[in-house]
């Protein structure tokens, strides 16, 4: 998601923004975009024909993704240029019609320490609400497999299972299927394996946590029955992550057995009404990822006001797991923890009821418990 504050909305702002997502956001994730957002930042015609879009449809993931979802292939940026000049109207009618609602499940290996935590101190199972949910596919921590790797021993947790720790040779792992995965699934769909890198003391739980409610609030919340917004889903992948879009499709094998509950409409206006229908001998739990840059200032600060009152009125846990530039208190201070600006620069802090805990890779790949 592009940072909040990037660029200034015309001309030279938006050739910044997608100078920024070729230069910070994209190497070493995606050689093919960024190539291509170079390119476009020293494209002034096609800077002028994006800024003819509203602020918010303008963001370099949404056309790329706009483009990826009508057929382009990775090439050589002439080739993409001229995929746009011939397709332009239809690239101009999805980019309006759609959102960056990028439902990367790796992320619940990032929270799946803090979802522990709170399971063990509270005593009781988990009730789930995910703001900005998409497809809901982040609702099913307790539904995949995870492989921990502090750089010594690999630590794996899968439904039903308790963690099974062992050497990075191998020793002492699982039985593994021809894919990887664990073998004996009972005909369920076989779960994604969340892979993640750890530093620090990271708190990995011994087994799954018990979760026995999930719901979620998008603003257009999609439907993993529906073709085309799996469509969508798959074309926010950036191309060369393969193993993105594997995963993505057995988390959607996964949601259809039971899909979540989710409902529309704004964050602000639905969360309390929402969490009143959570079990109340469940522990609640509200998290984001990657969410809070598309709100704005005043309802950022609705939301950490809702947040509080959630707290105080039945105990709920808040993880929020964001990029810096948006994590802003209510007097306009950040809460970084101080630390070398490089260490999260294009990275994510998970906060638990506000308090900093770790660094987080935006798509779940690493987890740096400070």
């Amino acid at each position: 998601m592009p940072a909040a504050g990037s660029g200034t909305g015309t001309g030279t702002g938006t050739a910044e923004w997608y100078r920024h997502f070729g230069t910070v956001d994209a190497p070493g994730s995606s050689p093919c975009y960024a190539d291509w957002s170079l390119h476009i930042a020293d494209d002034p015609e096609l800077i002028a024909r994006i800024d003819q879009w509203p602020y918010n449809k303008r963001q370099p993931l949404l056309m790329l993704a706009a483009a990826r979802f009508l057929g382009v292939r990775v090439s050589p940026y002439p080739e993409f240029r001229r995929f746009l000049d011939e397709h332009w109207a239809e690239v101009s009618r999805t980019v309006m019609s759609r959102a960056t609602q990028t439902n990367e499940v790796g992320r619940c290996a990032t929270l799946l320490p803090s979802l522990g935590a709170i399971a063990a101190a509270e005593g009781r199972p988990l009730a789930l609400i995910e703001v900005g949910a998409s497809a809901g596919l982040a609702l099913f921590p307790d539904r995949y497999s995870y492989e921990f790797d502090d750089g010594v021993t690999v630590t794996r947790l899968s439904p039903g299972g308790s963690g099974e720790r062992r050497g990075r040779d191998g020793s002492g792992a699982p039985p593994l299927g021809s894919d990887g995965l664990p073998d004996g699934s009972g005909g369920l769909p076989e779960p994604p394996v969340l892979p993640c890198r750890t530093a620090g003391p990271v708190p990995l739980p011994d087994a799954l946590p018990e979760v026995v409610w999930r719901a979620g609030i998008d603003l257009n919340p999609l439907d993993v029955r529906n073709p085309d917004d799996v469509a969508w889903l798959e074309a926010l992948i950036w191309p060369e992550q393969e193993f993105r879009r594997e995963r993505l499709r057995r988390a959607i094998a996964v949601a259809r057995e039971h899909p979540p509950l989710l409902v529309a409409g704004d964050l602000n206006e639905q969360l309390l009404s929402l969490a009143g229908q959570a079990p109340a001998d469940a522990a609640l739990v509200v998290f984001h990822s990657a969410v809070m840059g598309y709100v704005s200032a005043d309802g950022r600060a609705r939301f950490r006001a809702a947040m509080q009152g959630l707290a105080h009125d039945c105990g709920c846990h808040w993880l929020s797991n964001e990029g810096e530039t948006v994590i802003i208190q209510e007097d306009g201070s950040a809460v970084l923890p101080e630390m070398n600006p490089s260490r999260i620069r294009g990275n994510f802090l998970l906060q638990h009821n506000g308090q900093p805990v770790a660094i987080t890779g935006p798509h779940g790949q690493s987890l740096d418990w400070l």
